[in-house]
C-alpha cells in the first residue's frame, strides 16, 4: 500500500481509492486490516497532516471530519463503509 502525496493530486493514486484517515482512528485501522486481507489496493492520506484532505473530508461529510472516508476514482465517496460495501462499489466501477 502506497501513500498518496496529496489529496488533490489523483494522478498520484496507486490504489483503487484513497482512504482519508487519522492515526488514532480505530475504525480506520479495522477497515485497513480487512482490506489488506482481501488484497484490495488503496492509498492512505492522514487528514491531520494534510489540511486540503481535511477540507475534502469535511465537504463529503456535512462539515465533519469523519474517518475513514473513501474517495473513489469516479469522485464518489463512502464514509465508514464495511468491507462488503467497498467490494460492491469497486465491482460497480
Amino acid at each position: 500500500m502506497a501513500e498518496a502525496e496529496s489529496s488533490t493530486e489523483t494522478s498520484q493514486v496507486t490504489g483503487q481509492f484513497i482512504m482519508y484517515t487519522t492515526p488514532w482512528c480505530g475504525y480506520c485501522h479495522r477497515l485497513q486490516g480487512q482490506l489488506e486481507r482481501e488484497g484490495i489496493a488503496y492509498d492512505v492520506v492522514d487528514i491531520e497532516q494534510d489540511p486540503l484532505a481535511a477540507e475534502l473530508v469535511m465537504a463529503a461529510n456535512g462539515g465533519n471530519q469523519t474517518v475513514p472516508t473513501l474517495v473513489y476514482v469516479d469522485g464518489t465517496s463512502q464514509t465508514n463503509p464495511s468491507v462488503a460495501q467497498v467490494k460492491a462499489k469497486l465491482a460497480a466501477l
